[in-house]
């Protein structure tokens, strides 16, 4: 059961990323510097409907995984949405890519790497 619960919390992680990179494509360039304009952009963009509902059922699995799993395992497991959510987001929206960047998701993975051995 631990296994599955894992692979859900992985599922998650990457629902949500999903979640992100989507609405970031739905938000496109600022529409200026109106806040009104940028919101309304937003409640009328499908692709940042479509992200809130990819985040909305990552949530709602979520609770099962938080049932079955410690928390102090299943939390860390978050931190790995840095990660591919930086690299999705070179590939798939063509963003920068510094070494900085690479290195502190490095950092991140070494640490999840750490805390999944005391599993």
């Amino acid at each position: 059961m631990k296994s599955i619960a894992l692979g859900l919390a992985l599922f998650c992680v990457l629902l949500s990323s999903a979640a992100q990179l989507v609405m970031k494509r739905g938000m496109g360039a600022p529409a200026g510097g109106d806040v009104g304009a940028t919101y309304l952009h937003a409640i009328s963009s499908p692709l940042v409907w479509l992200g809130l509902v990819l985040y909305g059922a990552s949530a709602v699995l979520w609770l099962w995984v938080l049932s079955r799993l410690d928390v102090s395992l299943a939390y860390p497991l978050v931190s790995l949405g840095f990660v591919v959510t930086m690299g999705l987001g070179v590939l798939w929206l063509g963003e920068p890519l510094s070494w900085l960047r690479v290195a502190g998701c490095t950092l991140i993975v070494v640490g999840v790497s750490l805390l999944a051995l005391d599993a």
